[in-house]
């Protein structure tokens, strides 16, 4: 074979080469572009589990707290037992409490200030007067069902 022929044989094979490339290139673009797509979905997940652990978490606490806040006035009512059911005591269970509220969802985060604010106009007065234990009884139970809903709705 002669140079001339060489010539004219790579010559005809440049469009396939070229056409070769051109599809190598898109496979390379596309092969880029769902790399990105598939990071950016996991970043996504990953900040969206944390926030969902989050908010069990703080929800698990606040729920614990909760119950021991509630003991905390029904021995203060029931038993009169003021050392038990001291209100500095429940100051502490309500302020964790709202702390913990803003860990969570907004929603359970206005239940929670709601409560504090009961506490403040009950917390002399709940171990004698049944309509102000009713008020903080209520209030707990709001938060509770808030924070079952809240669970339930998590990823």
């Amino acid at each position: 074979m002669d140079i001339k022929t060489e010539i004219q044989a790579e010559k005809s094979d440049l469009p396939i080469i070229k056409q070769k490339l051109k599809i190598y290139q898109i496979t390379v673009i596309f092969s880029l572009f769902f790399a990105l797509i598939g990071f950016s979905y996991n970043v996504w997940r990953m900040e969206v589990s944390e926030a969902n652990s989050n908010i069990r978490e703080a929800s698990f606490e606040m729920l614990l707290e909760l119950s021991k806040f509630q003991q905390l006035i029904y021995v203060g009512h029931y038993d009169k037992d003021m050392t038990i059911g001291n209100p500095r005591k429940g100051w502490v269970k309500v302020l964790l409490i709202s702390d913990l509220s803003h860990l969570t969802t907004q929603s359970i985060e206005i239940e929670a200030e709601n409560l504090k604010d009961i506490w403040t106009t009950c917390s002399e007065t709940y171990h004698t007067d049944l309509e102000e234990l009713k008020k903080l009884d209520s209030s707990i139970d709001v938060i509770r069902m808030e924070i079952k809903r809240v669970l339930k709705t998590l990823d």
